[in-house]
């Protein structure tokens, strides 16, 4: 069968599909349900992406200059070390690290802005590194050889051709900060896990998904957004997306 012919059928599928959601959503009273929540979801979606936008802010800050300092040659002996020092906080399970957050800083949105730092901190730091040491040696030697200092070669060369891996660790690291920032609310941060946790508590599965299905979709949109900003930002001759949307 022709492949168009079988994105047809999958479309038609998946039509039938969300019409027959649709209609038992409205035949069981989701949809209502649903309308009953809204204004929480709404308070709470706000808080939940202001604690991604403060924390995951924060890692970006942090970790990308990290990633830059682990990458330098005079860095080699220790780079693994350190990748190692911050896979702590991504081995370790985050609701240990809301709980030690919550021991040292109280509770609120201090501490679950330092754990979500921390949980979201090494996949940016990994990919930077990752893709400035991915840079051709030759670009490097190109540089060095038309008199380029080690920052400008840094600035103008390296970065540049590494941007599309830092942007890729930075759309799973956020990816990673929504689904996390849920169990911010055991700690007394807000967030949608006001309703997940609570529905879990009472017994109310559609409490539950109220807060889940606004995370799940959150998170989508937020991948969404990074991507669309890599595909902008990243230069056409590394941005596999760009050559692929221009062919």
């Amino acid at each position: 069968m022709p492949i168009q012919s079988l994105k047809g059928v999958f479309r038609l599928l998946l039509l039938v599909a969300v019409f027959v959601a649709g209609a038992w959503s409205y035949a069981t009273g989701v949809i209502e349900e649903f309308i009953f929540y809204l204004p929480d979801i709404q308070f709470l979606t706000m808080e939940h992406l202001w604690l991604t936008v403060i924390s995951g802010s924060l890692a970006i800050l942090v970790a990308i200059p990290l990633g830059i300092v682990l990458s330098r040659p005079s860095m080699a002996r220790w780079a693994e070390s350190g990748m190692q020092v911050l896979n702590i906080g991504t081995t370790i399970p985050t609701l240990a690290v809301l709980a030690l957050s919550m021991s040292l800083l109280g509770i609120g949105i201090v501490p679950a802005v330092f754990a979500l730092f921390v949980a979201t901190l090494l996949p940016i730091t990994r990919n930077t590194y990752t893709g400035l040491k991915g840079v051709s040696p030759a670009l490097k030697e190109a540089a060095s050889g038309i008199g380029m200092s080690p920052a400008q070669r840094l600035i103008r060369v390296e970065l540049p051709n590494a941007l599309y891996v830092i942007f890729a660790g930075i759309r799973t690291a956020l990816a990673i900060n929504v689904g996390t920032v849920p169990l911010a609310f055991l700690i007394g941060a807000g967030g949608l896990g006001e309703l997940i946790f609570t529905g879990i508590d009472l017994y109310d599965p559609l409490m539950m998904l109220a807060g889940a299905i606004p995370t799940a979709i959150l998170a989508i949109l937020v991948d969404a957004a990074v991507a669309s900003i890599a595909f902008l930002v990243v230069p056409r001759g590394v941005n596999p997306a760009r050559r692929a949307a221009n062919a």
